[in-house]
């Protein structure tokens, strides 16, 4: 499905929230037989009642793929492929028999070197007097933030969303809207984080290996953001 065709084209569509849902795409309005249809199966996304894009898969499953509407009020689509996650799978087996902790660090201070403002997010390097690479708090969390987010890509295709181990993506939500994280902190992590497995693996990067980890990032961040709302 072109969903450039959703989002540059006059459109109208039937929905339903079912197994086997039909969509219809009219690409103009005004010839009713003008039509393409597709067979998905759809998940919603919404955010304070009201729908901010869909999940879909077609049959047979090539791709899991997410739309989202943005601030512009336009949808994304965004899909991961099975080639995109062999390519992760394979990096990441490689990484783990690295130094993950060593990983988690230079992955963090390259974050601060990018955004040195980002270290006002962390609570306990703002109540240190020691330089930042030496704070005996960071590199275990950076370990497990690095870890999380290395695990959530390899699950992608498999659990058919974003998925994080040892929290919950509401928790994530309710922690990065506490702390005041915006966009710009999710882009420079996303740097970050593609220059980390770049240096880790220089053998094995490729266009393509970046594009399969960019990806899986975006989705991550996209079900992140999906829940940071105020409680009610």
């Amino acid at each position: 499905m072109d969903m450039n065709t959703l989002t540059s084209k006059p459109t109208s569509m039937l929905l339903s929230n079912a197994t086997g849902t039909k969509i219809c795409v009219t690409q103009n309005p005004s010839r009713s037989n003008h039509q393409q249809c597709y067979y998905m199966d759809l998940g919603w996304i919404r955010r304070d009642g009201s729908l901010k894009g869909l999940v879909y898969s077609t049959t047979p499953t090539k791709s899991i793929t997410s739309v989202e509407r943005s601030s512009s009020r336009r949808f994304k689509a965004r899909a991961f492929s099975e080639e995109q996650e062999a390519l992760v799978v394979k990096s990441w087996n490689a990484m783990k028999k690295k130094n993950p902790g060593e990983l988690g660090l230079k992955f963090f201070l390259r974050i601060f070197e990018i955004a040195p403002s980002a270290k006002k997010l962390f609570k306990f390097l703002n109540d240190s007097d020691v330089p930042v690479e030496q704070n005996p708090q960071l590199k275990p969390h950076a370990m497990t933030v690095f870890v999380m987010t290395c695990e959530s890509a390899v699950q992608l295709r498999k659990a058919g969303k974003a998925t994080v181990r040892e929290s919950t993506l509401k928790d994530l939500g309710a922690t990065h809207l506490k702390y005041g994280v915006v966009d710009e902190h999710f882009e420079v992590t996303k740097y970050a984080l593609l220059e980390t497995i770049k240096e880790a693996i220089p053998e094995m990067w490729s266009p393509e290996m970046k594009n399969a980890w960019a990806e899986a990032y975006d989705q991550l961040v996209a079900a992140i953001k999906n829940e940071m709302k105020p409680s009610n």
